[in-house]
């Protein structure tokens, strides 16, 4: 019986460079083995099934049907580490090793410990390999050995840091090198996956899997790379890579990502710079959290660990969660997100800034709500993300700089054509009203047939009013 090298894949739904294929596949050629893919499907993650989780188990899915149609059977086990990983066991019994990719998350570092060690215990080898970040979250240290907590020195060092290269598979010595599924007894839980899972997976995605990636990416070089500095905060155009979902399920990797932008950068210019100190961003906030691991759930700044946020503005919490603030630019964003599972990065710092600054409700329970949403969610982002906006975390904006949404609304959408696609009771208000609509004369709102108070609400606070008290309270913080 040969010796068997399993891939166990996480957010890493890709042939194109994937290092734990890679070298599987040539740790197979070398002692004349075979190689297994398979998939652990953690009960974790499917005790709700949000927008976030459909669209994962859907990229699951459809990895799962590109490799049935290149004669590989993907395995998927259900259960807890130990449950799922001694059915891995039962069904291989010549496993030698088993190969991932790395993952930085607080709940990854626990379950990848957890698993190796109950590997090792049965004389299982295991190898991490890179790949989830262009430069890894342990890799950039100060001189000194510390940690960045600035990003701008941070990216100094990210740029001049070697990038690793990307290793391409060969797919008909893998499908010759693949276990054959008939010679196992293969005892895994797809059944489960599609009945108990999928069955409630009801979105329809267009943009998923590998091949739909790389398109993607060749698209947004050709067509909106150069001019990326210049739209990418403007929701109503086209400006972003809508890469950020392919990401988070590893359909394509950072490192792909990074050296096709850097061969256009000649050409694309400030575009292509912008693009890539985006990617360094990713890095960085990986790093934060790989090494301050508790951010995740309380604020980097210890200063601002007892800040007193509201407690129970639950009418407040209503209104943002739904896109009913009175606030067109946050609605407008809000509701993306709850229609799509996508939301523009620039509407993602407003309505951030708008539920900790302007309703005072705390960062963590915003960050939880897109963890649900987002189908390209990443802790390490969105937590860094969400306290910059709060300004509680590292590197974060400034406590007494305010997001004006009405400002933001009219320098980011002044026609307010995104806002009149996702708030349509809006649809026919004047460009000179539709970032305030309750200044809308009467008349105006019969003529527009958008009565403020009926058909769109008031504003649901007073920003000037909310701003000097936000403001007060992080001061009295910085005092005690």
């Amino acid at each position: 019986m040969s010796d068997i090298y399993a891939v166990w894949l996480r957010n890493d739904l890709r042939f194109h460079d994937n290092r734990a294929i890679h070298q599987a596949l040539r740790a197979a050629c070398e002692t004349n083995g075979r190689v297994v893919l398979f998939f652990h499907l953690h009960p974790n993650f499917i005790t709700t099934i949000d927008s976030h989780h459909d669209y994962f188990f859907q990229s699951v899915h459809h990895f799962q049907e590109k490799c049935q149609q290149l004669n590989l059977h993907l395995p998927i086990f259900f259960g807890d580490p130990h449950e799922a990983f001694s059915k891995l066991l039962a069904s291989f019994n010549t496993l030698k090793a088993v190969f991932y990719q790395k993952d930085y998350t607080r709940f990854g570092k626990e379950r990848d410990k957890e698993i190796t060690s109950f590997l090792h215990n049965k004389g299982i080898a295991t190898y991490g390999f890179s790949g989830s970040h262009i430069v890894e979250p342990d890799e950039l240290t100060k001189a000194d050995g510390t940690p960045y907590h600035v990003f701008t020195p941070y990216f100094r060092k990210w740029q001049q840091h070697l990038k690793p290269k990307t290793v391409s598979i060969n797919l008909e010595e893998l499908k010759n090198r693949y276990v054959c599924h008939d010679s196992h007894n293969i005892k895994d839980d797809t059944s489960y996956f599609k009945h108990h899972v999928l069955a409630h997976c009801h979105q329809q995605w267009t943009d998923i899997g590998e091949e739909k990636a790389i398109e993607l990416l060749e698209q947004f070089i050709e067509e909106r790379l150069t001019t990326y500095a210049e739209l990418r905060d403007q929701p109503a155009q086209s400006g972003t890579s809508n890469l950020s979902p392919f990401i988070k399920t590893g359909a394509l990797s950072p490192a792909t990502i990074f050296h096709s932008v850097t061969a256009h950068i000649d050409t694309a210019g400030k575009g292509a710079e912008t693009f890539i100190k985006e990617l360094a961003w990713r890095d960085f906030y990986a790093m934060i959290y790989h090494v301050y691991p508790e951010t995740d759930t309380q604020e980097y700044q210890l200063k601002y660990r007892d800040l007193p946020w509201q407690k129970d503005e639950d009418e407040l919490w209503q209104r943002w969660i739904t896109g009913t603030t009175g606030f067109p630019i946050v609605d407008a964003g809000m509701r993306q997100l709850n229609e799509t599972g996508w939301m523009h990065n620039r509407l993602r710092m407003v309505t951030a800034s708008f539920l900790t600054k302007d309703y005072l409700i705390d960062w963590r329970l915003g960050e939880a709500y897109f963890a649900k949403k987002l189908i390209d969610y990443d802790i390490a982002s969105n937590v860094g993300g969400w306290q910059w906006a709060a300004s509680v975390g590292t590197d974060a904006v400034p406590y007494f700089r305010v997001f004006n949404p009405t400002r933001q609304s009219e320098r980011f959408d002044p026609k307010g054509l995104f806002i009149k696609q996702y708030v349509p009771e809006l649809a026919q208000v004047p460009v000179k009203y539709i970032h305030h609509p309750a200044t809308m004369p009467h008349a105006t709102q019969q003529a527009s047939t958008c009565l403020i108070g009926h058909d769109y609400p008031e504003p649901s606070v007073d920003h000037a009013l909310q701003r000097k008290k936000t403001i007060a309270i992080f001061k009295e913080e910085n005092l005690s």
